[in-house]
C-alpha cells in the first residue's frame, strides 16, 4: 500500500498525514486529537474539494511508515514532496492544533513538533506564534 499511495499523495492528503502522525506519536490517538482532525478537515477551506474517504488510507499509511525503521524520514518526504511550500506554516498549524486538542503536551508531541518544524522549514518566529494561537485556541478556563 505505500507504493500505491506514495505516488498519488496530494496536498491535502500531506495535511492529514501531518495531524494523523502528531495524534499518534504518542502512541494513543485521543478522541480529542481525533475530533480535531475531523473538523480541520470538514471546515477549513483547504479541505474544500477533499474526499473524506481518503483519511482511513492516509491514516494507514502514518501507522505503516511509523512502523518502519527509517518512516518518520519516508514520513516527512512524502509530505515535503506533496506540499507546496505555502501550506507548511499550515500543516504546522493543524499538527500544534490537534497537538493541543486534549489539552496536555506529551513529550513524543514535543518532539515530533519539533522535527516538522525544522523539516518543514518553519521560522522559530513563526512556529511561536502558531504555537501561542493553537494553545489560546484549546485552553479550558
Amino acid at each position: 500500500m505505500t507504493e500505491d499511495v506514495q505516488h498519488i499523495i496530494s496536498p491535502q492528503d500531506a495535511l492529514v498525514a501531518t495531524m494523523v502522525a502528531i495524534s499518534a506519536s504518542d502512541e494513543n490517538m485521543r478522541t480529542a486529537e481525533l475530533v480535531e482532525i475531523q473538523n480541520a478537515v470538514n471546515m477549513l477551506p483547504v479541505f474544500a474539494e477533499y474526499d473524506t474517504d481518503r483519511i482511513p488510507r492516509i491514516t494507514q499509511l502514518v501507522f505503516e511508515l511509523f512502523e518502519q525503521e527509517d518512516g518518520l524520514d519516508a514520513l516527512f518526504g512524502l509530505i515535503r514532496e506533496a506540499l507546496p511550500n505555502k501550506l507548511n506554516e499550515t500543516a504546522y498549524a493543524l499538527a500544534c492544533d490537534v497537538a493541543a486538542a486534549d489539552g496536555h503536551l506529551y513529550e513524543t508531541e514535543l518532539r515530533l513538533l519539533e522535527e516538522m518544524r525544522y523539516e518543514l522549514n518553519i521560522d522559530r518566529l513563526h512556529a511561536a506564534a502558531i504555537e501561542r494561537g493553537a494553545r489560546a485556541r484549546h485552553m479550558t478556563e
